[in-house]
């Protein structure tokens, strides 16, 4: 059985995220682990030459949408006692930014929410599928329920 020393809590701030911080928190104190924690604030295109402006001004809503999710991360790290060092706040694809800082980080374990869906959202893919297949490391999908 493996012993995690390493563990990345991938966090989304969705409704459901708090079981996946739960499951986090209680496999870092059973391994005995450091608990790290990322978010990534994913690239949104306000405007795409293909089908026009979606809004008929130029905005760039990047500093608003960081700054936000630096207080969530804030909040969300102290609750777990996670030091400011163990936090991650990239800006990307949230699979892809979540596999580099492990690897950076050398990360035994992976922990992420996976909402389980079907059909057309799983053939477009999802941040859980993404790292459980690219990842260097053992991933735990939380399931998050949805109504």
């Amino acid at each position: 059985m493996n012993t995690y020393k390493q563990i990345l809590l991938a966090a989304d701030f969705s409704e459901h995220g708090q079981r996946v911080s739960e499951r986090a928190k209680d496999l870092k104190d059973r391994y005995q682990a450091r608990l790290s924690i990322i978010h990534v604030v994913d690239n949104l295109p306000i405007t795409d030459a293909t089908y026009g402006p979606v809004i008929p001004f130029d905005i760039d809503l990047t500093e608003e949408l960081m700054a936000a999710a630096r207080k969530r991360l804030a909040v969300e790290a102290e609750k777990l006692h996670i030091p400011q060092d163990r936090q991650w706040l990239e800006l990307g694809s949230p699979k892809l930014e979540i596999i580099r800082v492990a690897e950076e980080q050398d990360v035994d374990l992976i922990v992420v929410g996976s909402h389980g869906r079907h059909g057309l959202a799983l053939l477009l893919g999802s941040t859980a599928n993404g790292v459980l297949h690219h990842a260097p490391c053992d991933v735990m999908a939380v399931r998050l329920k949805t109504q």
